[in-house]
């Protein structure tokens, strides 16, 4: 796809579960510059829900809304082992893709994506690391860039959900959760992680709430409690320590109600929720960018890295001890 000038972006969606749904609502209603054109999901009778409330049609399969000569660009919100494949696929058919996280289950199979655009000469790949939109996370990383934290020495992050039904094993909760973790630290210290070791209070069962420390090349250290069944609500913070003070990202918390000698504030459950607003950001930034021909945001070779660095992790919760990260030289199309 060459440059669209004064054009809508005609979007392709595949997946219609709660990400993809809230993208296609979102791109509906926050982003100008793009139209829901198809929507596919192997639950047909969601597909249709999802589309005729955008006044979209359904694809046949996710391979007829990649090729299809409706669709310009496409959003990737499917089951998290299909993303690799349908990424390829987009970049075959010279589409400008959003792929939700993780870029793939696998760096090897992240490893086919970043080889694709490679072979192509041009970059199409955008990985949904939303957190980059976020107007709390843009400003905890000024406060980093400008110095006014000085050197940063430790970064605490942590990530809660209520509940969550699809980190639902060891690894899975490394691959499909914690990876946000992996790639906000990646650009918030703007270096790579070097060393993980992850452990689990939990010995028998699911191994969920589990801790990470990570060690960076610039010589920090970072924790990641990542906890997708804490039962209380959707909670994500971020504390940067430097040698000039600390910045720390809490908890939304616009109204806190004090009744009968007790004082809070109500704690959501839904991450969609929670992050919308960066999501619809991001959304726009992808759409724009699409349009301009360029890319934004989370490249591919981010997410190829944030599989590694969830690689390391699953074989350190398994040996118990810190594991080396080990990142290739860059193409040249990341630089």
């Amino acid at each position: 796809m060459g440059v669209l000038v004064n054009q809508r972006l005609r979007v392709g969606v595949v997946g219609a579960g709660a990400m993809g749904a809230s993208h296609v609502a979102t791109l509906a209603a926050g982003v100008p510059a793009a139209q829901v054109t198809r929507v596919f999901d192997m639950d047909t009778a969601r597909a249709k829900e999802i589309a005729s409330s955008v006044g979209a049609e359904i694809a046949d399969s996710a391979e007829s809304l990649v090729t299809g000569s409706d669709v310009d660009a496409v959003v990737i919100a499917s089951p998290d082992f299909t993303h690799a494949d349908l990424a390829v696929a987009c970049i075959a058919a010279g589409k400008h893709v959003l792929c939700e996280k993780p870029l793939a289950v696998t760096a090897d199979d992240a490893r086919r994506v970043v080889d694709a655009e490679v072979g192509l000469g041009r970059r199409l790949v955008q990985v949904g690391f939303n957190r980059r939109f976020d107007p709390g996370f843009l400003d905890l990383k000024a406060s980093i860039d400008d110095g006014t934290l000085g050197e940063v020495r430790v970064v605490h992050g942590i990530h809660r959900n209520a509940s969550n039904s699809t980190s639902t094993d060891d690894a899975g909760l490394v691959t499909g959760s914690m990876i946000h973790e992996f790639d906000t630290f990646r650009w918030l210290l703007d270096g790579e992680i070097v060393g993980i070791r992850v452990e689990s209070p939990i010995v028998d069962g699911f191994r969920d709430p589990q801790v990470a420390t990570l060690w960076t090349s610039g010589g920090q250290m970072i924790t990641a409690e990542v906890f997708v069944n804490a039962g209380y609500g959707y909670d994500v913070r971020v504390e940067v320590v430097g040698t000039g003070g600390s910045a720390s990202l809490e908890p939304r918390t616009p109204v806190v109600r004090r009744i009968a000698g007790t004082g809070g504030s109500t704690i959501g459950s839904d991450f969609v929720a929670h992050f919308i607003e960066s999501y619809r950001l991001e959304l726009a930034a992808w759409a724009k960018a699409s349009l301009a021909g360029s890319v934004v945001g989370a490249s591919a070779w981010d997410g190829y890295v944030a599989n590694l660095v969830a690689a390391s992790g699953v074989r350190a919760l398994g040996s118990g001890v810190r594991e080396a990260v080990d990142v290739p030289e860059r193409p040249g199309l990341y630089a």
